[in-house]
């Protein structure tokens, strides 16, 4: 198995990814920062898991976020 030390994201499985954003930020405010509809209308962890595995644009705009938050909780 390969190691990625410089891939922040390695080994982090998606369903912690989103469900550490609604941790911290609750389904309206994350259907607020990134206005996808799984998130905005009727949202869950696995409706929210089956779009973002399927559309990388979204998936990559929600492992920023992930990374913005984590840096976001060690500044303060």
């Amino acid at each position: 198995m390969e190691t990625q030390p410089n891939n922040p994201l390695h080994g982090i499985k998606l369903a912690d990814i989103v469900a550490h954003l609604v941790e911290c930020y609750g389904w309206e405010e994350l259907g607020e920062r990134i206005t996808i509809r799984c998130f905005t209308h009727d949202p869950s962890v696995n409706s929210s898991l089956k779009f973002l595995r399927k559309t990388p644009w979204a998936r990559e705009r929600v492992e920023g976020l992930y990374l913005k938050s984590l840096r976001d909780a060690k500044k303060g």
